[in-house]
């Protein structure tokens, strides 16, 4: 692998600082005020078991320099006060807010980061303890909602006012998809056909469902809490055909174990993504659902919930088959939109037993998958990882997407390194302008984070529990002496985009 050092001398980095401390500047883009640090590019990483009294910390390095201590004192790091997250596994990020949600997992706690200030408050109260498998707090951080494989349910904290905390029973509940506005939610179960979403009801709802699940509308689950309650989890393809409101709506929407969904830069729909064969179903697609009938804020939602019948004509030209279904060949576990494509990732089942992965592109303004050529085919093979696992997508600068997976050594390239000599290894490297695949990388262990450091051509990964930096020009490993943790790094997030597209798709 190319090895390259950014690393500027000392003196350079000196004379530097020194002119920017004397044009007296204390802001830099949006008017944002520069934190106490000084630094203007910080990367924030997650940081497990940093040594034997603690078990988790916040640390960041200035991502301009690739060093983790001041410039002129190598005595000097940087890391966030206050934090008590024990084993940090994910950082939702949300640079226009200058916040970072921090979900730890060893003692299951969701911290608030301050990016202006860097310091957090301490751990978001009205969580009760569960081990949630996927959790994110709105962008107006009026709502957290977390799904609980082990409980089986939906909690979600509603801090808007006569609010509170309610644990939505449901079975199975793995993964929460949050649509960027904050106002509609899906859930999704393992091994299910079935889409869930919660809804906030009304004065007039609380009187009238009080009297227990008979009261209920019939696609109600759960609704609580059960003497008056303040919210229900609703399926979205009722068993009877009748929806939240009572009204009929004909033949349900069918999905093929959907796992998540994404959303469209303008809100109206969300992209169901159906992981067929990975998670024990038929075929991979994506299913298109309008958003407007499942906003869970009273008195918002709008129209009937989605059906074959209803969206039939809406999706594609009229007499096409599955018309709101686009099938996807190479899997459908994970996804991230730009502009006008959508980029599908999964793993497809290979003649010899193990499984590739694949990355679909999907034309939105046609709703049709990208037609292949000889030098882009579509689906193109990526890194290999676990069926149905988790994988990490970001967009960054030079037309590059960078996917991540885990388990990445149990694949169809790891065992086929004739047919794959470029190697076998967890990170991917597309470059959406041709949609060609660009580079993926040697094995050094499973992704577990990807930050987009944009307008510096790179980015920064966690992977195999160190950090690692890459440039977005060609790809080349960039050196990361200085950036190094001794502990186990698991995520990275880039403090200073430019908007909360700057996020690694979970």
């Amino acid at each position: 692998m190319k090895k390259r050092s950014l690393c500027l001398s000392a003196a350079l980095a000196l004379v530097v600082a020194v002119a920017l401390a004397g044009c007296g500047t204390t802001t830099y883009f949006a008017g944002r005020t520069l934190p106490p640090s000084g630094l203007r590019n910080r990367v924030l990483i997650a940081v497990q078991n940093p040594s034997p009294s603690t078990s988790g910390a916040m640390v960041f390095v200035d991502a301009f320099y690739d060093t983790r201590y001041a410039y002129n004192n190598v005595n000097q790091t940087y890391s966030i006060p206050g934090f008590g997250g024990s084993m940090p596994v994910s950082i939702q990020n949300m640079p226009e807010q200058e916040i970072g949600a921090v979900y730890s997992s060893g003692n299951s706690t969701l911290d608030v980061i301050n990016y202006a200030t860097e310091s957090t408050g301490g751990a978001q109260s009205g969580l009760n303890g569960l081990a949630y498998s996927s959790i994110f707090l709105t962008r107006n951080e009026s709502y957290i909602l977390g799904t609980s494989l082990i409980s089986g349910s939906l909690s979600v904290v509603d801090s808007t006012s006569g609010g509170g905390s309610f644990e939505l029973a449901l079975p199975g509940a793995y993964h929460v998809s949050v649509n960027p506005g904050g106002s509609a939610a899906l859930v999704f179960v393992q091994n299910s056909n079935y889409v869930y979403y919660p809804h906030k009801l009304t004065t007039a709802q609380t009187i009238s469902y009080s009297g227990g699940p008979s009261t209920w509308p019939k696609a109600a689950v759960d609704c609580e809490p059960r003497a008056a309650p303040g919210w229900c989890l609703f399926q979205m393809q009722s068993p009877d055909s009748i929806d939240s409101t009572g009204n009929y709506y004909g033949a349900p929407l069918v999905f093929d174990r959907p796992v998540k969904a994404v959303f469209s830069s303008d809100g109206g729909t969300a992209y169901v993504l159906n992981c067929g064969p990975e998670c024990g179903g038929t075929s991979s697609s994506v299913s298109l659902v309008p958003v407007a009938p499942l906003i869970y804020l009273p008195g918002q939602g709008s129209g009937q919930l989605p059906t074959n019948a209803a969206l039939g004509s809406a999706c594609l030209p009229a007499g096409q088959a599955n018309a709101c279904t686009i099938p996807t060949p190479g899997g459908a576990s994970n996804a991230y939109i730009a502009a006008s494509g959508m980029y599908v990732v999964g793993q497809r089942l290979m003649p010899d037993g193990y499984w590739g992965g694949y990355l679909t592109a999907i034309d939105l303004s046609s709703n049709a998958t990208v037609p292949s050529t000889g030098a882009a085919p579509n689906p193109v093979s990526i890194s290999d990882g676990t069926p149905g696992g988790p994988s990490r997508m970001i967009a960054a600068d030079d037309n590059t997407l960078w996917i991540g997976m885990t388990k990445c050594n149990a694949g169809e390239r790891f065992n086929n390194p004739a047919v794959y000599p470029g190697g076998y290894g967890c990170l991917t490297m597309y470059n959406t302008s041709t949609n060609t695949v660009t580079m993926v990388e040697p094995y050094i262990g499973d992704l577990t984070g990807i930050a987009a450091v944009t307008s510096l051509h790179k980015v920064y990964v966690a992977q195999g529990g160190q950090v690692y930096i890459y440039s977005t020009t060609d790809g080349a490993s960039i050196s990361n002496k200085y950036v190094a943790v001794t502990a186990t790094a698991w995520d990275v997030a880039y403090m200073d985009g430019t908007n909360d597209d700057n996020n690694t798709v979970y």
